[in-house]
């Protein structure tokens, strides 16, 4: 038995997960609808005192590409099983007044993407790598899996015997330090490396399946690789490496041919 299935056995909250497209286990403590309502909170602030982009022509993009990937990323779901996450992703893509290349996804599906990174997306479909990259984040639950393991973190076992009410509040707890828009606008905890590659895997598929040609996913990465301009405001949340960019190419051909059912 994994060390996520021991863990997953006490635990009697919500427990086991299995991401779709890749099918990890993962150990998710609080429910979907938390996980919303929490991210929900910090994407409010964050809007609240973030400036939208004026830039028409560029916006209408973000909201085109973020909706041609959004509607792939639901048929991939409902044909595999997964109607029920479907709830919980109620999509918006905004494009504000940033000169850093960053973009981040809350849960639910709330896509931000910084005026600045247009400096590396060059094309529809390079911005496709980026919003495809935050979509995986968002349908493989990363968030609730970094909340949980926070949960586990500061409260232990001790979680294990609350009230649901009372779990609700370390969720509001732990969510301030995952997301941590509010206290540093646009800096959320990083994601492991597992994550990105997972993220990485799904975008491309999911890219592929609204008709976009994946390999523009080692165009972009390449570019961000070389740390060109403000390169390195989005590698501190999303590192590109060599590495990763080899994982990418290995796992196109694969994400192709899953692609090429939808």
């Amino acid at each position: 038995m994994s060390c996520v299935a021991v863990v997953c056995v006490g635990l009697f909250l919500t427990g086991c997960g299995s991401v779709p497209l890749t099918g990890r286990k993962q150990m998710l403590l609080v429910s979907d609808q938390e996980v919303y309502e929490a991210g929900l909170t910090q994407y409010k602030e964050y809007m609240a005192q973030s400036e939208l982009s004026t830039d028409a022509k560029t916006t209408a993009m973000v909201k085109s590409v973020g909706q041609k990937l959004a509607e792939a990323t639901e048929k991939y779901l409902r044909a595999n099983g997964f109607e029920s996450d479907i709830e919980n992703l109620k999509w918006e893509f905004n494009l504000v007044k940033n000169n850093e290349v960053n973009a981040f996804c809350l849960p639910g599906g709330k896509i931000v993407v910084y005026e600045g990174l247009f400096a590396i997306a060059q094309n529809e479909a390079e911005l496709a790598v980026v919003l495809g990259h935050e979509i995986g984040h968002a349908v493989a639950k990363h968030s609730n899996e970094r909340m949980s393991q926070q949960i586990l973190t500061q409260y232990g076992a001790a979680i294990l015997s609350q009230a649901l009410s009372q779990k609700s509040a370390a969720v509001q707890g732990v969510a301030v330090n995952v997301f941590g828009l509010g206290a540093k606008v646009g800096m959320m905890l990083p994601y492991s490396r597992k994550h990105e590659y997972e993220a990485d895997y799904m975008g491309i598929v999911f890219m592929e399946i609204a008709g976009y040609d994946s390999q523009s996913a080692l165009d972009f990465w390449t570019k961000m690789s070389a740390g060109g301009g403000n390169a390195s405001d989005f590698l501190s949340t999303h590192p590109s490496d060599t590495k990763r960019i080899a994982q990418i190419k290995s796992r196109m051909p694969e994400a192709k041919k899953l692609a090429s059912q939808y």
